[in-house]
């Protein structure tokens, strides 16, 4: 007996590829140019191209703004959210960065490693060339670097966020294999920590267990007032856009971490201590 065929393609199609095409689909019918649809919604013309293209997923917030001008709400926001489901690691992470680019607060708890916008340039080679697979890599390890590095210019650009990390002990006792290296980056640490818009806190191991064992966090404060919260574990990562669920599930969480570490000042002291000691 010849297999059943599905009546259209759209059972076969991923549901980001649905979401880009239903985009291309509605701008088309409603006669708007890329140009004309971008000054409506305020986003940039190329960026919308990739989003129609399938290349980039978006935000909440340009979905918002299309469900809007074409009347289809809450049509695209939930293509949008199934789309987001079978996002990879990748498209996540990217939209992370994003955010974090356009942040007026950034909140960090670092579990394993110092988080990149605190990590020397030996410390993040470190890190990325950990990887069993480096040989296969080395050109994409190279941009990732590059651009890990470069993402630092936030902190030391103008109107730099506010940034407040939360160090597990275990960050700060997991050195590099050169001693002089490893020294590089806890002083660098240090002169972060001066600048006005930094604040730096050590949770030491006598604070005990937490709800945040094993992963890192980060609450992102976004210029409109919401928080979108990115959770990373060695081999995943998940972006809760959604201000309201990044709240409820992260905030109780992290202001607990806050008041179990160690003072800014107490935790300044614990770091120069380590760079003495090594």
């Amino acid at each position: 007996m010849p297999s059943r065929k599905p009546v259209s393609g759209l059972g076969m199609r991923s549901p980001r590829v649905m979401f880009a095409a239903e985009l291309a689909r509605l701008r088309t019918d409603s006669g708007r140019s890329l140009r004309e649809l971008a000054d409506e919604v305020g986003w940039d013309h190329t960026h919308l191209h990739n989003v129609e293209r399938g290349k980039s997923l978006g935000g909440p917030e340009l979905v918002e703004a299309l469900d809007t001008v074409y009347g289809t709400s809450p049509l695209l926001v939930r293509l949008w959210e199934l789309a987001q489901q079978g996002a990879t690691f990748r498209d996540k992470y990217k939209r992370y960065m994003q955010l974090e680019a356009e942040a007026t607060g950034i909140e960090q708890y670092a579990g394993s490693y110092f988080p990149g916008l605190l990590q020397t340039e030996a410390y993040a080679r470190a890190l990325l060339w950990s990887t069993p697979h480096r040989a296969e890599h080395e050109p994409e390890l190279e941009e990732q670097l590059t651009a890990r590095l470069g993402r630092q210019a936030l902190l030391t650009g103008g109107s730099p966020p506010f940034l407040r990390t939360i160090l597990d002990e275990a960050v700060l006792r997991r050195s590099l294999p050169h001693a002089e290296a490893w020294r590089e980056q806890l002083t660098h640490l240090t002169e972060m920590s001066a600048l006005p818009h930094v604040t730096v806190q050590v949770l030491p191991f006598a604070a005990g267990p937490h709800d945040l064992l094993g992963g890192s966090l980060t609450l992102v404060r976004r210029r409109d007032g919401r928080t979108a919260a990115w959770l990373e574990s060695s081999k995943s990562g998940e972006l809760v856009a959604d201000a309201e669920e990044a709240e409820q599930r992260f905030r109780l969480s992290y202001d607990a971490l806050r008041d179990m570490a160690l003072s800014p000042r107490e935790s300044v002291a614990f770091i120069e201590h380590l760079v003495k000691e090594g």
